[in-house]
């Protein structure tokens, strides 16, 4: 190759790969930050005694923050016939979550998004459940209580709310699951 035509070829590789590059770091799911935790899946009975407990019924809409592979989604869809969300900040939860649905045949009822919870848009939910740590539950009670409608539930698995106290507390075995409903606006707790 003459040394022009090799400058130029160089030249142009180079520039392809810094678009690309820059094409990357604009993608939406390249701008996510890390999880803030590990993804422990929450065994299938206790997400069933989670849905039964949160008295899911048809015309509910639930959904699960931190959905890691979908399975309360789909459980939701599956056992109780409602529509269901999951939002996951890890796109490899979402791609498992999407994968899991369509085996089980409820993509028609479920939708996975690809997000950070805090930042997601909630509103719609007659039912949230949750796995996450009490820390992050005590950080995202602020947004529950502005963006939930008064009476939607609020499920948790292992970890309360601090110092808002549940409503019902089961012990599973080894696991406890906490209830919440969000009450009228003028009853809500300080923050």
């Amino acid at each position: 190759m003459q040394p022009a035509k090799k400058l130029w070829f160089i030249s142009l590789v180079l520039v392809l790969s810094v678009t690309f590059a820059l094409a990357q770091e604009k993608a939406p799911e390249n701008k996510l930050r890390e999880p803030d935790v590990i993804y422990v899946p929450t065994p299938e009975d206790v997400v069933e005694q989670m849905l039964k407990l949160a008295n899911v019924h048809k015309g509910d809409i639930v959904y699960d923050l931190g959905c890691g592979d979908g399975r309360t989604v789909i459980a939701a869809a599956k056992n109780f016939g409602v529509r269901a969300v999951g939002i996951d900040i890890n796109p490899q939860r979402i791609k498992e979550s999407r994968e899991n649905a369509q085996k089980a045949e409820v993509t028609d009822m479920v939708t996975f998004h690809l997000g950070d919870l805090f930042e997601a848009d909630i509103k719609e939910a007659t039912v949230v459940t949750l796995y996450l740590l009490q820390s992050l539950n005590v950080k995202l009670r602020p947004k529950l209580w502005k963006e939930l409608k008064p009476g939607t539930r609020v499920v948790s698995h292992d970890f309360d709310m601090g110092d808002w106290k549940p409503e019902k507390e089961v012990q599973l075995d080894e696991h406890t699951i906490y209830l919440w409903t969000i009450p009228a606006r003028a009853a809500s707790p300080a923050k």
